[in-house]
């Protein structure tokens, strides 16, 4: 049935003129085959990927705690869980639109979900904390790579005037998972411990394989076949990006619970390595195309006004969100002393006002300047950070409920607003190497916002006389927690004015997309 439909497609009545199987798999096949709703399939697909990476990037934290306890870590050992996973999808983003263009969007998308399955499966059977480590790099490999593709069939496969509903029901999707994720996690941790979490992510590596099977392409971005031919990966853009990163974050930790001259030497060396890198693309920047090699990082890209503030804002947004998605569990757990599961439940209406609060503003994003959803949206994030200072440790927790959904509404204006108004303006051959780098931008952000939350809160909780080992907590603790609140805070308000640039200065004139 399979081959007569073929040949019914491809308009032969030979057996022997049957297409190859790649050819079935092209995007131009799928189109064919599944019309004008294939662009949703799509999205779909990559999207039930991305809600496994995204899932196992922040799930973890409700087990930090009973994980620490059960390898016997300190605060500093327990932060790498996150901050290893944070470093290898940092990096690992910016190799996506090589791998696209080399092997495609489903070999590369397969690859990743495998690595990513593979990841939990180890994680959770492992008895000594090195394997533990070693599998979140792995599942955060897997995870950089997949969260630039969204982007890139969204602004390559929709109409300018859908692109704001395509972001809004993909950013719905993918914000139920850790929306849920820590509900159902801190159950789990209560009931099974820290091991049941990493298990959580293989229902949806495996729908997302079979998915990729069906509806995404063998193709590379534009419809073009991938090239395995074609440039190299830039091995030395990457080494020196991924020991920058690394030498930033321990050296950042090492800042506060460690030698002042290690931290020293680290930080030296992270500048040392990061500025190689940007030396080293601008060089590839200015050689002839053919080379044989092509630039990780495009600095091309900043040239182009809006993609340059936007990347000022991802990179605060970055050590915000993430900061704060490390904290809050920490805060909840360590400061007011709530259960894991309890955590969960009190995060879980603030998760789906998010994912509602998304699908919304998705549609504004196609009416409305996306610069004004933006400062919106970081204005709100602030307030709900500032005004966390108003919890008490034996008052109510609806105050802190309350806050949670001002921060989330906050998020749902900034999540499908930014990526657009970053790039709506490049050019098509472009939008490839603009979602991987505002993502690495953002996630390098995040990486650091992790280990500043961890540094700032040991600070000023040595400041207050108290430490997290401490069984009870105290208003000491509390005020605390709230002086790093608060500067997550200002973070957010100095983001704004960079946001406020987003502002378009011509009218877009954009023709037909492809994926």
């Amino acid at each position: 049935m399979l081959a007569r439909a073929a040949l019914r497609f491809f308009g032969t009545g030979s057996y022997a003129f049957m297409p190859h199987p790649d050819q079935l798999t092209s995007l131009t096949a799928l189109q064919a085959r599944y019309g004008a709703r294939y662009r949703w399939l799509l999205l779909l697909s990559v999207m039930v990927g991305t809600m496994a990476s995204i899932m196992s990037s922040t799930i973890v934290n409700v087990a930090i705690p009973d994980m620490s306890q059960h390898f016997g870590l300190g605060q500093e050992r327990a932060q790498w869980v996150t901050s290893g996973f944070m470093v290898a999808m940092t990096a690992s983003m910016l190799t996506t639109p090589w791998l696209l263009a080399r092997y495609g969007y489903r070999h590369t998308y397969q690859a990743c979900m495998w690595l990513l399955l593979a990841g939990g499966v180890v994680g959770g059977f492992s008895n000594d904390f090195k394997w533990v480590l070693a599998a979140r790099v792995a599942e955060g490999l897997a995870a950089g790579i997949v969260q630039p593709i969204p982007a890139i069939i969204i602004l390559r496969a929709f109409e300018p005037n859908e692109q704001g509903r395509a972001s809004g029901i993909f950013g719905m999707g993918v914000v139920l998972a850790p929306a849920i994720g820590p509900s159902i996690g801190g159950v789990l941790v209560d009931w099974f411990g820290w091991r049941s979490i990493f298990f959580m992510v293989v229902p949806f590596c495996l729908a997302s394989l079979w998915l990729a099977r069906k509806f995404v392409p063998m193709s590379a971005p534009g419809g073009a076949a991938a090239n395995r031919d074609g440039a190299g990966l830039d091995w030395r853009g990457l080494l020196l990006a991924s020991v920058g990163t690394l030498c930033l974050l321990n050296g950042l930790v090492q800042l506060r619970g460690g030698s002042a001259q290690l931290a020293g030497g680290l930080l030296a060396g992270a500048l040392l390595a990061l500025t190689g890198f940007l030396a080293l693309q601008w060089r590839h920047m200015h050689r002839p195309a053919g080379s044989g090699h092509e630039a990780l990082m495009n600095l091309r890209l900043f040239g182009h006004r809006q993609f340059a503030m936007g990347s000022i804002v991802a990179f605060i947004y970055g050590t915000a969100l993430f900061g704060s998605t490390y904290l809050l569990p920490v805060y909840m757990q360590m400061g007011l002393k709530l259960s894991p599961s309890y955590v969960g439940t009190i995060l879980l209406p603030a998760g789906f006002i998010l994912a509602g609060t998304i699908a919304v503003v998705g549609r504004m994003a196609d009416r409305h300047p996306t610069y004004r959803l933006v400062s919106i949206g970081l204005a709100l994030l602030a307030a709900s950070f500032g005004l966390m200072v108003t919890v008490q440790l034996n008052g109510s927790l609806w105050w802190l409920v309350a806050w949670a959904i001002l921060g989330r509404v906050g998020l749902g204006f900034i999540l499908p607003s930014l990526n657009l108004g970053s790039m709506r303006g490049l050019d098509k051959p472009l939008i490839p190497q603009g979602s991987s780098v505002i993502n690495f931008i953002r996630m390098l952000g995040g990486a650091v916002g992790v280990s500043l939350c961890g540094i700032a809160l040991e600070w000023r909780l040595a400041a207050h006389g108290d430490a997290l080992g401490n069984p009870q907590s105290s208003p000491a603790r509390l005020a605390a927690f709230n002086e790093v609140f608060v500067g997550l805070a200002v973070l957010c308000a100095l983001a704004m004015v960079a946001a406020w640039q987003l502002r378009e200065r011509e009218p877009r004139h954009r023709d037909r997309k492809e994926a």
